[in-house]
């Protein structure tokens, strides 16, 4: 190991404000997310391929973030999360530079698709860093009340990925006359803009004494097993499983064909929207309505706790997806009434999601193993995103747009059901709880 890297390695009592890196850290931790979950949809919807393999293929993409549990307890016990944080965002950025690459080559599907997957590895496990370093640096009273705030910074990151590099892709395809062209321009862009994030937190990011290899085994195989059965061991596990794979099942088949929606001709059902118009009514707007749903949410959480917030948060989750059926039904051509439907939509998803970012961290909260248990719970939040979003691009292209957008609003049903059978201790998340 480089003395550089030992140096990152090397815990010490240097704490910081936690706006001075909670910030940076969540904008950074969406950045690759929002290029694997959206930016490869547009690219492939572009570029001409259809609605069943882009759905399935990029699906499949959220393997790495189902499977992360298993390689989470290794980071408990081999490196400190700080170091893990700052070495897999250079890996990142670099990716980012190699989808560049591969974007005009003839086997740019084959080539592009096997980048994302080094991407959305490196973020899983990028991820389970930023989690466990959050949970080591704040109080549980500070966890709650910075949730409004790291979903802020994420979605920011989403305003610059699915709004202003989806409106460049459009504007820089229209002045080249080649698409392919435009999107190798924009990945070149992320992933420059990419390594000065990498950098910057090379800088930044405090040093805390807790931030320290788990010393729970000498053998870590041994180490691993009794990192990943303890969760299993917990009270209720079943209810907490349910409601993880449960929550989000029609809102991940509602992502993946969005922007098809949108992109597509009148003539199949679709709104025929420019690059350009999505990134403005989509990536702009419908993010800056998410941004505030979370950050009242964060603020309501920290203000009254999750329990008393959970049956409003389920109800906002799932009763604007309407908005998509109407849209479908309708087909407006007033940009007007078509972004605000999404600004509702998106006003309702950023306010119930909150429910389900305050309850993984209920979850994971007790116990010496926070990052691995946490990163368990996100593993079960990819899969229940993953298999419904696999099969949502086929299920769509047999049923048309309007019955698609019907179904997922029956999709909701399960996903009630499992919030019916979870525990939530009192007042958890409020900011009187005791750290």
């Amino acid at each position: 190991m480089t003395k550089g890297a030992q140096s990152m390695d090397t815990p010490t009592s240097t704490n910081r404000n936690p706006w001075s890196w909670i910030p940076s850290l969540y904008f950074a931790q969406g950045i690759p997310n929002i290029a694997v979950a959206t930016l490869s949809v547009v690219m492939y919807k572009n570029l001409g391929i259809s609605n069943t393999d882009a759905a399935f293929y990029t699906s499949l993409l959220y393997l790495p973030w189902v499977i992360k549990p298993l390689w989470a307890p290794f980071l408990e016990l081999r490196g400190t999360k700080r170091f893990w944080i700052v070495a897999l965002q250079y890996l990142i950025g670099a990716a980012l530079g190699l989808i560049a690459l591969t974007v005009p080559a003839p086997f740019f599907f084959q080539a592009t698709l096997a980048v994302f997957w080094l991407v959305a590895f490196s973020s899983a496990t990028h991820d389970i860093a930023a989690d466990g370093f959050y949970l080591l640096a704040l109080s549980k009273p500070q966890q709650a009340a910075f949730v409004g705030v790291r979903s802020t910074f994420f979605r920011l990151s989403m305003i610059v990925g699915s709004g202003f590099l989806v409106f460049l892709a459009g504007r820089l395809a229209d002045m080249t006359g080649d698409m392919a062209k435009a999107w190798a321009i924009v990945f070149a862009i992320l992933s420059g803009g990419f390594l000065l994030v990498a950098w910057f937190h090379s800088r930044v990011l405090p040093r805390l004494d807790t931030d320290v290899p788990s010393s729970v085994s000498s053998n870590p195989w041994s180490g691993w097993w009794t990192v990943f059965s303890a969760f299993f061991r917990q009270t209720g596990i079943l209810s907490v499983l349910g409601f993880l794979l449960l929550f989000r099942i029609a809102e991940a088949q509602l992502l993946k064909l969005v922007i098809p929606f949108m992109l597509d001709e009148r003539e199949v059902g679709g709104l025929a929207l420019t690059n350009e118009q999505i990134g403005v009514f989509y990536g702009t707007f419908g993010i800056v309505a998410l941004t505030v749903g979370g950050l009242v949410g964060g603020w309501l959480v920290s203000r009254y706790g999750l329990r008393k917030l959970l049956w409003w948060m389920v109800a906002a989750m799932h009763v604007p997806n309407v908005v998509f059926v109407l849209l479908a039904m309708i087909q407006p051509e007033n940009l007007g009434i078509i972004g605000g439907a999404l600004v509702l939509e998106q006003l309702g998803y950023g306010f119930g999601f909150t429910a389900y970012m305050v309850y993984m961290m209920m979850v994971a909260a007790d116990g010496p193993h926070k990052t691995a248990h946490y990163a368990i719970c996100t593993g079960f939040m990819a899969l229940g995103i993953m298999v419904p979003g696999m099969f949502s691009g086929w299920i769509q292209e047999q049923l048309g747009y309007q019955n698609f957008f019907l179904w997922v609003v029956i999709c909701a049903i399960p996903s009630i059901a499992a919030c019916a059978f979870i525990k939530i201790r009192q007042d958890f998340g409020r900011k009187t709880e005791q750290a």
